[in-house]
């Protein structure tokens, strides 16, 4: 009797070691801002379109439908070198200056995530300066355990924080030429 409560404690352990070893990916965020030397409208009317994403230095090409409308509208954005990422909106707000949205289709080797949201958002900072914060909440882009260094935590959230960073310094030096 004794020895089936030993081993009964000792499989029980290893399923618990096994199971807290295998749960796989956990949901990463970030965020990166910038502040702009222009009225939160100015920065508004660069970004404030769904449908134009002319103002991100990767984007080639943007095609897109239904406008600015939650639920309905999608786009295509065509980055230089071919690869293209399919993106929905879910949420928007002129009068709050923000909006967010999906990535419904990417290929992994493009932009290592999976199941991608984010949301741009245009805030007054100051005596005519605004701020831009641009987030996004992501799992990497290798779903299983072990995934390989280019589709893995740290990859992803490298990733991301590139693109945003590019996006976001290269809207403060277009906003600002223009001013």
């Amino acid at each position: 009797m004794r020895r089936l409560a030993l081993t009964s404690a000792v499989v029980i352990a290893a399923l618990a070691a096994t199971t807290a070893q295998a749960h796989g990916p956990t949901r990463k965020k970030v965020e990166e801002t910038v502040e702009i030397n222009a009225s939160p409208d100015k920065v508004w009317k660069v970004i404030g379109n769904f449908q134009d994403m002319s103002w991100l230095p990767l984007v080639e090409k943007t095609e897109g439908k239904e406008g600015n409308t939650p639920d309905k509208a999608t786009r295509v954005l065509t980055l230089k070198g071919g690869a293209t990422v399919e993106e929905s909106l879910y949420k928007y707000s002129a009068e709050k200056m923000s909006y967010s949205y999906r990535i419904t289709k990417v290929d992994v080797k493009t932009l290592p995530v999976n199941d991608y949201s984010s949301t741009l958002k245009v805030e007054a900072d100051g005596d005519g300066k605004s701020k831009v914060s641009w987030d996004g909440a992501f799992y990497r882009g290798y779903m299983n355990n072990d995934p390989p260094p280019e589709l893995s935590d740290e990859a992803s959230q490298k990733a991301v924080r590139g693109l945003y960073r590019t996006g976001l310094d290269a809207l403060k030096a277009q906003v600002e030429k223009g001013s």
